[in-house]
């Protein structure tokens, strides 16, 4: 296979870039930074065949890519085909009119208008077409006449108007922001109220920030937009305190309504435990004690009694193991109740889907790669598990920063370090270790679980996500066109806050 760049030398002008953001916010839409952009190689790797992937190679939203030779956005890229599209309309209309005009014989020839007969002077015949009174010009054109003058003032008038309904198309198309901005006509981007009375639950995690809340608001149908939410936070003059836990709000929010209903305890559910895929283990024990009230210490040491829960003698954890779903509580449950729920959900989840007792540890653990490395597009899953299988197949590293990150303790990214990925000793690197990591890096949901089980047909060996908002994903079979692909992701995250938030 052909030799791989390095992750420093794709992205090396956004190595020194900010801090990495959270990656758990887009699983928590399906958007985690998947691993294909994980699976890059490293430094040293440039001789391997690794699955060069984002993780580590994303930079953050603040270091946005050289405008020089950058290639066209989406966003521009739309906003062309639309100019272009106004432009083919005004074409047509005008070519619709002129053939109308001539079906009808209305059109006037250049020998009619150089002989003065579209426009009786009153004077005698001149030849073709002239007035038929000989020589009284007191008498009205004839009503072929009058439609000949009337076009000849306004088809000119019609063709100036198409023209000019073409370029505002165009300049409203690309420069509606500037526009707006001139004029006054600010779009609304806020709801107005305290909700539709259709209740959402959600989920704020530990080491959520303003823009994970705000994201995680208007996701899920609560905010109009990030911004609302996102600008009110910065309005603030203290930062607000959120806690971790599951809120009960409404869809169709005011940014406002739905700040003061997060910061209210009233609104926390403590009857409905809500874990949602993708979730890491230590997040879904916090999310647990803050619902139930059991104390975070009795729900730890629980949830390490493995024996108890009968795993597999590969688990190093329960991580992977927690079905994430929604369960009612009645408040009375002690941490074992709870955590056997969901264990014994999970198993029930596996056995139904055919799986042998004996083959859970790598179902789960493929299932748990794939969940965090997908966005929200179905199919995604199938594909994505299918490029993991092929690596193992061409005994290739799988490289998933994910899983580096994993091992690392930083559960809620999946940026990495050359010295992290150079570091064999964590059982979970990927990329010093052959196959599948030592265990699951979350807890899958159905999907990622069916398509572990089954993958797409492929030949894919690498995946980037170009919007993490949407979940759009590539997939490549050689480095090149990986590459490329990485380049389109780099400047989707620049392109605005929002979008950065998820990168």
């Amino acid at each position: 296979m052909a030799d791989e760049p390095s992750w420093d030398e794709i992205f090396s002008d956004h190595a020194a870039a900010g801090a990495p953001k959270s990656a758990r916010d887009a699983a928590a839409h399906g958007t985690d930074l998947p691993l294909e952009s994980e699976v890059t190689p490293s430094s040293d790797t440039a001789e391997s065949s690794g699955l060069s992937v984002e993780a580590a190679s994303l930079p953050p939203a603040e270091a946005s890519a050289s405008s020089g030779d950058r290639p066209m956005t989406r966003r521009e890229a739309r906003a062309a085909q639309e100019a272009s599209d106004a432009q083919r309309t005004a074409a047509a209309q005008l070519s619709a009119v002129t053939q109308a005009a001539r079906e009808a014989d209305a059109l006037v020839t250049f020998e009619e208008l150089t002989a003065g007969t579209a426009l009786d002077s009153g004077g005698d015949d001149a030849g073709t077409g002239s007035s038929t009174s000989g020589g009284d010009g007191g008498r009205e054109d004839p009503p072929r006449r009058k439609r000949r003058l009337g076009l000849i003032v306004g088809l000119p008038l019609l063709i100036i108007a198409l023209l000019g309904a073409g370029v505002a198309a165009y300049g409203w198309i690309n420069y509606e922001d500037n526009i707006r901005e001139v004029l006054g006509w600010e779009l609304e981007n806020d709801f107005e109220g305290s909700g539709n009375g259709e209740e959402v639950v959600v989920a704020v995690n530990s080491g959520d920030i303003g823009l994970d809340i705000a994201r995680s608001l208007n996701v899920a149908g609560v905010t109009m937009s990030f911004d609302a939410f996102y600008d009110l936070l910065l309005a603030q003059e203290s930062d607000p305190a959120f806690f971790p836990g599951n809120y009960s709000l409404q869809k169709e929010m005011s940014a406002q309504s739905a700040l003061d209903a997060l910061l209210d305890p009233e609104n926390k559910v403590t009857d409905r435990l809500l874990i949602t895929e993708g979730t890491t283990l230590p997040d879904a024990l916090e999310i647990i004690s803050e619902t139930t009230g059991i104390p975070l210490a009795e729900v730890q040491a629980a949830s390490e009694d493995l024996e108890h829960f009968g795993l597999p003698s590969e688990a190093v954890s329960l991580e992977g193991y927690l079905f994430p779903a929604t369960y009612d509580l009645d408040g009375g449950q002690d941490p074992y109740v709870v955590l056997d729920l969901m264990v014994d959900t999970m198993i029930e989840k596996l056995d139904a889907a055919g799986v042998a007792a004996d083959d859970r540890y790598r179902i789960l653990t493929m299932a748990a790669l794939v969940q965090r490395e997908a966005g929200p597009n179905t199919d995604d899953f199938y594909k994505i598990s299918r490029v993991f299988y092929n690596r193992l197949d061409q005994d290739m590293l799988l490289q998933s920063d994910a899983t580096v990150a994993y091992g690392t303790g930083n559960l809620h990214t999946v940026w990495t370090t050359d010295a992290e990925r150079a570091d064999a000793s964590n059982p979970y690197n990927t990329y010093a270790n052959p196959g599948l990591p030592v265990g699951p890096i979350g807890l899958p949901g159905e999907l990622a679980i069916d398509s572990a089980i089954n993958p797409a047909d492929g030949d894919w060996l690498f995946f980037v996500p170009i919007n993490l908002a949407t979940g759009e994903t590539v997939f490549t079979t050689n480095v090149d066109d990986h590459e490329a692909a990485a380049q389109q992701l780099r400047d989707w995250c620049a392109e605005s806050d929002e979008n950065g938030s998820y990168c």
